[in-house]
């Protein structure tokens, strides 16, 4: 029984609740209807980030294709993709996108062949071979473009048809035909007909078509398999297979016991793979969650303080509106569900403008967004839900929180003077400062611990603080600048008066303006930073005044210009000075068929495998130990560069002092070798090795005097002697010339000597770059211009929004005129 009475109280609380609310809700769509000025600043300032973020969503989720889109794009007409990645068994998840090894035992010996995988098929199978990633160079405009991909394959038969789409023209059908994409066409400035010469003068196609593979859309070329350069021993190979029949679990364990992962448009057999052990799972990691989330909530807070002096006016103006409800029986409660209501209405409906703008604009975008950012084709028209439905939550969210301040005001406003239209002096509490000062030192500190340890999100976390710190102190900030009106001229003194007394106007676009320059200050702080440490840790390949002309192609086919026909155009075009030639050593009968390197002392190796999951103490460990300290690239060895010489190159490549050439020289001409990295000198000798491609042929070993040398370059060398050469059975070829110039040629000298030689055969001219990274100054004046349209549209709405108020009338009174026009007003259109 004494349940009932409490229940029935909830109840009827709960409906008064619900009917405060809906009358709230009915005030707030009537003043957004009356105050349709600032309803449209209001919407504008919540949809414009809801429209980008909306955009952003629809093309992720469009870019992103599903598993069958995939394999849809992966096979064309074709029944099984299969890829050869090694000679024994292998383990794949359910699509074939990833893949582990799972043995070494092997049936390929180096390069895969159509023959060696129909092998593994039933009977009746028929496949086509597909290579991607193909290096490819061409001449253009007198020089050689090398920043063209081209995929292989043969688009004219029945499994290949499927495989792309042909806008214009045709296929390729020959070894003399070529087909090029939107993006290449373009590039190249070629049409269908035209005639393009590969970069090292060797042959020549005729453009047959303009053809497009969706997985591709940056510039490509595709090439008939007849006329493409052969493939590279021991790479991944690709097949499209047409099967007589369905793709069984025993195809399955077959192909994938021989080193082949399978991708069909079935599933993978579970009883074969189980949990998958070679899925690649994508996942983001607490760096990245919290960084992404911090990022967010600096945005809401610019979007929260732009768009609070618009509720903080309409506040205002309402005063005597709110005082009525206030007497009629209104509690405070009421009252801020009154301003409330406002953020939730105009929250909603920029939430759902924005978000159909946003999805209307990436679906009419799509072409352009496919072309020129993601560069493939996407899957279908996606707008991805769960994330829309975020993105509007947060709108209406920064719509609430906008309204947070200005309904706790209204509910603290005096009735009387509410009702009178009047309103008393600001009251600013000195604790809002005090919050604030301790904000923006805890904020710094926050900031200067995430550099000290290099964390992006502790560092973006102390720049929130500090934000947060200067939103809490500016009223306090606001009213000091008014102090010093007095030393000022008339207008700007009446400006920083007028700020002064409307600062619960003026303090959050005060406040949106801070967040957005110190945001972007600190941003650009870190990029200058980033930028500064990369140029202290980049180390250049050649020294400066050292270029290199080297063949393309084949060196046997394409032999090096002499020194008389290249003296004059080196001269002439780069200011050569010194010209000596380049020579490589090689193998018997095959040049290229070894690899010639210095062995890394055992004891000198990392002993940490640095890709492993590694426990806190053997991470200790690794760390601590001096042998796995360098770079990534070098705890296993480094890749050395190899060149036969007696010392005359050598000072060209290293650049080192007069005395280190010498003592290398004389390394060199006792019959020694002369390295770079100081790590495989043991005792002043050196142990130099030849592995060869055939497996069954052993290595070939020498001991041999050494000399290392210290050069502040990025690579490293390793200098060969003739008689070092001679004692491991090496033959030598010279691929080029080194010579030495006054300055690095820029790249207009580079091509026109390109083009000098070309009669000669075709040539590549190697010369030290400056730090080859990205320019970070377009993004600083993104940023500077992010902050310039913030700031001028922050001091917009102040302006519009104080004379909005400034210019309200007064209510009416039975007062006289004069005495009207004095008390019913509020205290800024009173008479001085």
């Amino acid at each position: 029984m004494n349940g009932e009475p409490h229940r029935r109280l909830h109840g009827v609380r709960l409906a008064e609740t619900v009917g405060s609310w809906r009358a709230a809700l009915r005030i707030a769509r009537r003043e957004a209807r009356r105050a349709r000025g600032r309803t449209a600043l209001v919407l504008a300032m919540i949809i414009l980030p809801v429209l980008a973020l909306s955009f952003v969503a629809a093309s992720v989720d469009m870019a992103r294709l599903t598993p069958s889109e995939q394999m849809e794009r992966r096979l064309g007409s074709a029944d099984a993709e299969l890829r050869v990645v090694g000679r024994g068994p292998v383990q794949q998840d359910a699509t074939g996108a990833g893949w582990a090894s799972g043995g070494d035992g092997g049936i390929f010996p180096g390069l895969v062949t159509v023959d060696q995988v129909t092998a593994l098929l039933p009977t009746g199978s028929r496949i086509l071979p597909v290579r991607r990633g193909v290096p490819f160079s061409v001449w253009h405009s007198d020089r050689i473009r090398d920043d063209i991909t081209a995929t292989v394959v043969d688009l004219t038969d029945p499994l290949g048809r499927g495989f792309g789409r042909v806008h214009r023209g045709r296929a390729p059908a020959g070894a003399d035909e070529i087909a090029v994409n939107l993006a290449a066409r373009r590039s190249l400035d070629v049409d269908v007909g035209d005639r393009i010469s590969s970069g090292d003068g060797g042959r020549t196609w005729t453009v047959v078509g303009v053809v497009e593979l969706p997985e591709q859309l940056a510039a490509m070329a595709i090439l008939h398999p007849t006329g493409a350069p052969p493939p590279e021993a021991n790479a991944e190979g690709v097949f499209l297979a047409d099967l007589p029949g369905p793709v069984t679990d025993e195809l399955f364990r077959h192909l994938n016991d021989n080193g082949v992962v399978v991708g069909a448009r079935g599933p993978v057999p579970a009883t074969l793979h189980g949990d998958s052990a070679g899925s690649v799972v994508a996942g983001m990691g607490v760096e990245q969650v919290s960084t992404g989330v911090l990022v967010g909530g600096l945005g809401l807070l610019e979007v929260v303080l732009l768009v609070g002096p618009a509720f903080a006016v309409g506040v205002r103006r309402r005063r005597r509106e709110l005082a009525l409800v206030a007497v009629a029986g209104g509690d405070a409660a009421q009252l801020r569900r009154v301003v409330l209501a406002d953020g939730v209405v105009l929250g909603c409906v920029g939430a759902a403008t924005g978000v159909a703008l946003g999805v209307a604009a990436a679906f009419a975008g799509r072409p352009l967004v496919e072309q020129f950012i993601f560069q493939h084709r996407f899957g279908g028209y996606r707008a991805w839900p769960p994330a829309l439905v975020v993105i509007a939550l947060v709108a209406v969210l920064a719509g609430v929180l906008a309204a947070l301040a200005p309904a706790w005001t209204a509910a603290r406003q005096d009735v009387v003077a509410g009702l009178a239209g009047r309103r008393g002096p600001p009251v600013h509490r000195r604790r809002w400062l005090t919050i604030g000062v301790l904000l923006a030192a805890g904020g710094t500190v926050v900031a200067a611990i995430g550099a000290a340890v290099t964390s992006q999100a502790v560092i973006l976390a102390g720049l929130v603080l500090g934000e947060l710190g200067l939103v809490f102190a500016t009223p306090t900030l606001v009213g000091l600048l008014a102090r010093l009106g007095r030393f000022l001229p008339l207008a700007p003194r009446i400006a920083v008066r007028d700020a002064s007394r409307n600062r619960s106007s003026a303090a959050p676009a005060i406040s949106a303006v801070m967040a957005a320059v110190a945001g972007s200050v600190a941003l650009g702080l870190f990029l200058a930073s980033d930028e500064a440490r990369a140029d202290q840790r980049y180390r250049p390949v050649l020294p400066d005044h050292t270029v290199l002309v080297t063949t393309n192609g084949d060196p046997a086919l394409n032999a090096p210009p002499s020194l008389a026909e290249i003296t004059g155009p080196a001269r002439e075009l780069l200011g050569a000075g010194t010209i000596v030639p380049l020579v490589a050593p090689g193998c018997q009968p095959d040049f290229d068929a070894c690899l010639v390197t210095a062995t890394l002392p055992a004891s000198r190796a990392c002993p940490w495998q640095p890709y492993e999951r590694l426990g806190a103490a053997d991470q200790l460990r690794a760390r601590a130990d001096r042998r796995c300290q360098g770079a990534a690239g070098d705890l296993y060895g480094s890749y050395q560069r190899v060149v036969v010489d007696d010392g005359t190159v050598l000072p060209l490549l290293t650049g080192v002092e007069p005395a280190d050439v010498a003592a290398a020289t004389a390394t060199l001409r006792s019959g020694g070798a002369v390295v770079t990295d100081a790590r495989y000198l043991t005792g002043g000798r050196l142990d130099l090795r030849v592995e060869h491609d055939d497996e069954a042929r052993p290595a070939d070993t020498a001991t041999v005097p050494g000399h290392a040398l210290e050069t502040a370059l990025g690579g490293h060398w390793l200098l060969l002697s003739p008689d070092a050469a001679d004692r491991l059975g090496l033959v030598t070829r010279q691929t080029g010339w080194a010579m030495e110039t006054d300055e690095p040629p820029e790249r207009e000298r580079q091509d026109a000597f390109v083009a000098a030689l070309r009669p000669l055969g075709s040539v590549g001219v190697g010369v030290e770059h400056s730090r080859d990274f990205q320019d970070s100054r377009p993004l600083l004046l993104l940023l500077a211009g992010v902050s310039a349209a913030v700031t001028v549209g922050a001091a917009g709405i102040a302006t519009g929004l104080a004379a909005a108020e400034g210019g309200q009338t007064c209510p009416p009174s039975p007062r006289s005129a004069p005495v009207r026009a004095y008390a019913g007003c509020s205290r800024s259109a009173r008479p001085a």
